[in-house]
């Protein structure tokens, strides 16, 4: 095993750079779940009379993306779409961000005869694998991730996030085979990846930091995750703009806000805001870079016509 560890950064890279379309080709054969755990996410699509082509109302929802790298992953996500369709075949991206995973099942619901599922390893999970296949065919949810511990001392060289993901993406793998990354109350991590770099990962990965580190293949079903931590509390604004609801909420000037906004650091559901003006409703989720996240609860009208709204801090 250790002698596979070291040839095989490179092996990644190049596969990498010689291909562009990241989606891969169910084996005829896989692993079925025999259940439905709650970290899996179904989406049945909408049935359309034509199946050929692009709809209409998918070409106009990528002609209104601003984001031309954006567009063109979306794309493949559909064109992969109606392969499997049109084959009878299973097929599935890499880890996609939530914006793009978002993007793509408003595209994905003009198309026939499709069945996708996203998965991400626990109820919350950010990043997650999609997969396209016909409905006859996708019974079950295909075996597509799988999970990491990464142990270590960690008592007097405590490691973040980011020192995670920098040892993981030190060893010659890319981003997109890797999913959310959990750290753990003893100072480790669990970490969600593609089932085909398990093997390599628990031979390549030896330190993170400063602290070497020992790595083992987990079942999905004992991820460890804690259930974001939150704070609520009431603001009174004359609008639902986001500009005064975040500004309220991140407890910072509403001129600053309107500055973060400029440089795209403010986004709505994932997706970058584009005016200061932009109005939120209930459930709406707002994440400003290095502030955080804010959830907009129950809203309600005053007497003199100004909104109390529930504001629902991610701590």
């Amino acid at each position: 095993m250790a002698s596979l560890a070291a040839p095989l950064p490179g092996l990644l890279r190049t596969m990498t750079a010689q291909t562009t379309n990241t989606i891969t080709r169910n084996p005829n054969r896989f692993k079925s779940i025999p259940f439905n755990p709650p970290f899996l996410r179904f989406f049945p699509l909408t049935p359309l009379r034509n199946s050929s082509g692009i709809s209409e109302a998918a070409a106009h929802a990528l002609r209104g993306r601003d984001d031309r790298n954006f567009s063109e992953s979306v794309k493949q996500i559909l064109e992969m779409a109606k392969r499997a369709s049109s084959r009878r075949d299973i097929l599935h991206t890499d880890f996609l961000t939530p914006p793009a995973l978002k993007e793509a099942m408003s595209v994905l619901e003009k198309l026939a005869d499709v069945k996708a599922i996203a998965q991400g390893g626990y109820p919350q999970a950010e990043r997650c694998r999609l997969s396209v296949g016909h409905p006859d065919i996708m019974t079950v949810a295909p075996d597509v991730i799988a999970a990491l511990s990464i142990r270590g001392n960690f008592e007097y060289e405590p490691c973040s996030h980011g020192d995670f993901l920098g040892a993981i993406l030190g060893t010659g793998i890319v981003r997109d085979k890797l999913g959310d990354i959990l750290l753990q109350s003893d100072g480790g991590a669990h970490v969600v990846v593609v089932p085909e770099l398990v093997d390599f990962l628990v031979s390549a990965l030896d330190k993170v930091g400063n602290v070497s580190v020992s790595c083992q293949g987990i079942p999905l079903l004992a991820l460890e995750y804690e259930p974001p931590r939150t704070k609520s509390f009431k603001t009174i604004e004359a609008s639902l703009r986001v500009d005064a609801l975040a500004s309220a909420g991140f407890k910072i000037s509403r001129s600053k806000l309107v500055d973060l906004i400029s440089s795209g650091d403010v986004r709505i559901n994932w997706t970058p805001v584009a005016k200061n003006g932009a109005t939120l409703k209930t459930g709406d989720l707002v994440s400003v870079s290095g502030k955080g996240r804010l959830k907009i609860g129950e809203i309600s009208q005053t007497k003199k016509g100004k909104y109390a709204v529930e504001l629902i801090q991610y701590l």
